[in-house]
């Protein structure tokens, strides 16, 4: 089977769950069948960045873009010209007529893709209509609930007022894309069922998250360390910024309450202002930005933090920690979408105390730490290698040529896993 795999950027650095769920899966994919992988380009890709594709494609497609500023005044008037537009900003960036054409030129004659797979919502609207052949939307979260659950904890009016414009536009967009594609993939149940029963998708499936089982796993080289808090992820990504604010603004020090000496360890790529802050006046909080492998960190910890309050998807992080033997605390909205069991694999609480307490059993009994970390180990490294996920996906994309009249369904060879 070709799969055209389309995204708005490469894969390098595996430093976000999105990046890491994508490389993992067409890694496998390509075991046994073909991938160009058709991203968008605005001259800042590096040597490495375009020679490292070849781990996870066999064509490389880079489509000349205009990326939209960043930082400074530019960004503000970019926003302000957002105002007039339909789209939300966190999209309207990335149309490009380019990619649309490079698309249907990939599309066409004997050797044109089987199957063409969008990967997020982001290049969705360069998706032409009328391909010949099946096109997949691979949803890594609902990301109108982003924005919801974004407008809900927002503080200043101005603020909640724009994020809800943003959320609206977003749903619209997103249900309006999820209905013009063939098939949409999810992430987990819960969120193939916000598809179903709030936008009216017939066509959805889900398929786990997984976890790389023989690299997360503990060395035994890195001791771990009493009384030491972790928590891993994106810190320019705004759910994460939030979850570790509440975090040591309102749980930590009910924490430190109960088990003085406490440190806690924030690891994670492109920290923010806001989040480098956290660590001022506080010795015992720890910013590292970005590391070259979180392992380590997560083999010193005694305890796993995800206290998100914001975000859908599922948590890639959280299996890691689980595959590295470590408990787990995290909120309902943190381990939405793993198949976990409460109080066996990790612990979930969600107001600041109840979360202050299950992080405070866990660092008063060892024993127990210990106890939920080797069953979550268990359970990742059962259940949710990306070998699997993989043949799931690719049944996905077998189903979507099937179900679509008129288009001949590809050859396909599977794994044995």
């Amino acid at each position: 089977m070709h799969i055209l795999w389309l995204k708005n950027e490469l894969l390098h650095p595996l430093d976000k769950g999105g990046r890491i769920r994508t490389y993992e899966m067409l890694r496998r994919l390509r075991d046994h069948h073909r991938v160009t992988y058709v991203a968008l380009d605005d001259h800042s890709s590096t040597a490495e960045q375009r020679a490292r594709a070849a781990e996870y494609c066999d064509e490389l497609v880079l489509v000349p873009w205009r990326a939209a500023p960043l930082k400074s005044w530019r960004r503000a008037l970019a926003i302000l010209a957002n105002a007039f537009s339909s789209l939300p900003f966190a999209v309207a960036p990335y149309r490009c007529s380019a990619m649309t054409e490079a698309i249907r030129a990939r599309c066409a004659g004997p050797d044109g893709a089987d199957v063409v797979v969008c990967d997020f919502l982001i290049p969705a609207l360069n998706v032409p209509d009328g391909l010949p052949c099946p096109v997949v939307l691979f949803q890594h979260n609902v990301e109108a609930m982003i924005w919801e659950r974004r407008t809900l904890v927002a503080g200043n009016p101005v603020l909640r007022a724009y994020m809800g414009e943003q959320w609206r536009r977003m749903r619209r967009v997103e249900r309006d894309q999820c209905l013009r594609f063939d098939h949409v993939v999810a992430v987990s149940p819960e969120d193939a069922a916000v598809f179903r029963e709030q936008y009216g998708v017939q066509r959805v499936s889900s398929v786990p998250t997984g976890v790389d089982t023989d690299f997360f796993r503990p060395t035994g080289t890195v001791a771990q360390t009493p009384g030491n808090i972790v928590f891993t992820g994106s810190m320019d990504w705004m759910p994460n910024e939030d979850g570790m604010t509440w975090f040591v603004g309102e749980v930590l020090p009910l924490i430190e309450r109960a088990v003085p000496g406490v440190t806690l360890t924030i690891v994670g790529r492109n920290p923010t202002a806001r989040v480098r802050a956290l660590a001022d006046g506080r010795s015992h909080v720890r910013v590292t930005g970005t590391v070259p492998d979180v392992r380590p960190f997560l083999e010193e910890a005694a305890v796993v933090v995800v206290p998100l309050r914001i975000g859908g998807g599922t948590r890639i992080k959280i299996y890691e920690a689980m595959g590295m033997e470590r408990a787990v605390v995290s909120t309902t909205i943190g381990a939405e979408g793993l198949d976990v069991a409460n109080d066996r694999h990790i612990l979930r609480a969600d107001d600041a105390s109840a979360f202050a307490d299950a992080v405070v059993s866990l660092l008063q009994s060892t024993e127990r730490a210990s106890e939920i970390g080797r069953a979550a180990a268990e359970h990742v490294r059962t259940h949710f290698g990306w070998a699997s996920v993989a043949d799931q996906f690719a049944e996905r994309c077998l189903a979507a040529a099937a179900s679509v009249p008129d288009r001949p369904i590809p050859a396909m060879s599977m794994s044995s896993s």
